[in-house]
């Protein structure tokens, strides 16, 4: 796959356009398509055909919201749970944690898979992994019986201690699979403890399978011999035969493929620590990265909690699409809802609802004959008018209105910003804000000021980063087996024999995904807390590392949560393995200034603009046009192909190597 003929093309299906990043003969382009919802993979055929009928050889990175959309909507599969005899129940009791803590009413639990559509079998594993009792075959094939004549399409099998030994989920899974049916096991997704967690993320997973198995099935067809991988929340990427089989870890992949490619670019251009903000048409995705990206095994999507590894990514209803309304008591409100890529805003022709796209390009941020480069015609009357009615139903001018919509929104998106920086007990002055999606650059300079950051960081194609992002992942395969053990009294030749066999496994998954063993990356990580405690903290090990765990603890421990405990004996609860395909690097190519390049030649015109009530005239440039060295002052516009940059009054940019833009407060 390092041939120059290779296309590699990076693929971001989005609530609004669909994103396309193409690399061949060692040049980027890009283009955007509009999204088609009801099926994901027309917009992509669409915009793959050129590269399909060259019969050059492809390949396709694809980060999808499939997974995502048929959980939070519950348009997933006829499923049933098969759990331990007594058990059935696990997913309706979850755990004693509540959004309200001090509300004395109890919350609504809606379980994924019905309660009459979970069955238990009489079976035994031991914590310690010995098989006291196992399942009889004759229940097996009972019960897949019973599932046939159900029409079930996919099963969960999770037993109470299947992490420990995955005997009695294997025999289930081998006689329900000879039957037709899809089958996720526990213990070959997450053989870790915590059985509601373990059970909620196999249930969700096997949920997934069918949808997914069709959505890529027929991608796959319509690619034909284009080789295919796709995008997992981890930040690394997978066959489309694993994100088949396991398509839980695509829940986020287009977000994830953002952070990505942020960490390339801010470390190119000298920026290692940064909060990445995508602001698309539904939503917003912000991530703090402090010189490397930061990973939780703690999450949850919608109602559901996920026990995987994935980019700590926080996410808003707050995008382009998001509708402006007002709430039962008048107020006005901004989001979740979005107008999506059908029928869109209100200035796309086909709405009638005001988004925040519409109050933007009220208030002049957006130059609507050069929206998506000119190549998409938009109505500013069809804004005044939407957003016009709505300031009619709250007696505030069309501006006004505008204006308050952009608040709102920023509002929302600050405040996910404050969620992953401030209350983690994390300055976000001391990090710089990086801006893309189509959204973003609208946005990001006020978000910014607010929280007093200290620059921002708009890269080139801000529009499409997320489809960039893709063609800079690794392939990426995390393993798990919890132990359970205080480091006093584990055996570390057994802990040792654990990580090799996680490796063995990955090496020989790696390798038939065609990389070699020099293209391997294998990082070892333990997690590890005080004897009792509920939450772990993990930490990189290293193979001569088992005499200082304990210490390493209390250091880490000390630093989180302010206080160690030297005496207290340190539980080490699960072995981790991240395994890595390193993937061919796009570089990036820096530009010296260009001699007797001038400001002007990248000038289109001026126009009105409206910033805090203050209506003003500013220039808008065309970014393609702007050279490095060069720089400007707000008010102005900086437009290009995929998204639009508003750099208010009181703000300076200059262009750097990269062909970035830095944005900074004051002159």
């Amino acid at each position: 796959m390092k041939s120059g003929s290779l296309i590699r093309v990076g693929v971001d299906t989005g609530g609004t356009f669909t994103d396309f990043v193409i690399f061949r003969e060692g040049r980027l382009s890009t283009k955007k398509i509009p999204s088609t919802p009801d099926d994901p993979s027309r917009a992509i055929l669409q915009g793959l055909s050129e590269f399909l009928e060259s019969g050059k050889p492809l390949l396709v990175i694809h980060g999808t919201t499939v997974a995502t959309n048929a959980l939070l909507e519950r348009k997933g599969s006829r499923t049933a749970l098969v759990t331990t005899k007594g058990y059935e129940d696990m997913l309706s009791i979850g755990r004693q944690t509540r959004r309200l803590l001090y509300s004395l009413k109890g919350e609504a639990r809606i379980p994924l898979i019905r309660r009459t559509m979970c069955f238990g079998l009489a079976e035994r594993t031991g914590p310690d992994g010995r098989v006291e009792r196992a399942v009889s075959p004759a229940d097996i094939r009972a019960l897949a019986r019973k599932l046939s004549a159900l029409g079930v399409e996919a099963v969960a099998v999770s037993f109470i201690n299947g992490y420990a030994d995955g005997a009695n989920e294997e025999a289930v899974a081998r006689e329900l699979e000879g039957r037709g049916m899809l089958v996720c096991a526990s213990s070959r997704l997450l053989p870790e403890y915590r059985e509601f967690e373990r059970t909620s993320t196999t249930a969700v997973n096997a949920y997934l399978m069918p949808i997914l198995n069709r959505y890529l099935g027929s991608l796959q067809a319509g690619i034909g011999p284009a080789a295919l991988r796709i995008m997992q929340s981890n930040e690394g990427t997978i066959s489309a035969r694993k994100a088949k089989m396991e398509p839980i870890r695509t829940a986020l992949s287009g977000p994830a493929g953002g952070v990505v490619g942020s960490l390339h670019l801010a470390r190119s251009a000298g920026f290692p620590r940064f909060i990445s903000f995508d602001m698309g048409g539904t939503s917003t995705d912000v991530s703090l990265v402090d010189r490397d990206i930061r990973r939780t095994s703690e999450s949850a999507i919608g109602d559901f909690p996920i026990r995987l590894p994935v980019i700590d990514i926080h996410s808003v209803g707050a995008g382009g699409g998001s509708i402006a309304h007002l709430d039962a008591g008048g107020s006005l409100r901004v989001g979740p809802e979005s107008a999506g890529a059908e029928p869109g805003p209100a200035c796309y022709g086909r709405g009638e609802l005001p988004t925040v796209t519409d109050a933007d390009l009220v208030l002049g941020r957006i130059d609507p004959d050069f929206f998506l480069g000119g190549k998409m015609k938009i109505d500013p009357e069809r804004s005044q008018a939407a957003v016009g009615r709505l300031a009619s139903r709250i007696g505030k001018s069309t501006l006004e209105t505008a204006q308050g919509i952009v608040d709102i929104a920023n509002a929302n998106m600050e405040k996910a910003i404050r969620v992953i920086s401030l209350e983690r007990g994390i300055d976000p002055r001391e990090f710089t804000l990086l801006s893309f999606g189509g959204a973003g650059g609208m946005h990001a300079a006020d978000l910014a000021a607010g929280l007093r950051m200290e620059a921002v960081l708009s890269p080139e194609n801000a529009g499409v980063l997320s489809a960039f992002g893709l063609l800079l992942a690794d392939s990426v395969k995390d393993f798990s087996r919890s132990v359970l053990k205080t480091t006093d009294r584990v055996n570390k030749a057994d802990l040792e024999r654990t990580f090799q066999e996680m490796e063995k496994r990955a090496r020989k998954e790696l390798t038939e995904d065609g990389f070699r063993l020099k293209e391997m990356l294998l990082e070892r990580a333990v997690d590890l807390r005080y004897l009792g405690q509920s939450y772990e903290i993990t930490l990189p090990f290293r193979p001569d590392g088992y005499q200082r765990l304990a210490g390493m603890f209390h250091r880490a421990h000390l630093k989180t949560y302010a206080y160690q405990n030297p005496q207290g004996a340190v539980e080490i609860v699960t072995l981790r393995l991240k395994a890595r395909g390193l993937s061919e690097k796009i570089r990036l190519r820096k530009s010296p200034p260009r001699r007797g390049a001038r400001l002007a030649d990248a000038f289109r015109k001026d126009l009105p603009m409206v910033y805090r009530g203050q209506r003003l005239r500013g220039p808008v440039f065309d970014r393609a046009l702007l050279e490095p060295g060069q720089g400007l002052t707000g008010p102005a516009l900086v437009g290009d192909f995929g998204s639009t940059t508003f750099l208010p009054p009181g703000f300076s940019l200059r262009v750097d190597g990269y062909r970035n833009l830095i944005i900074r407060r004051g002159r």
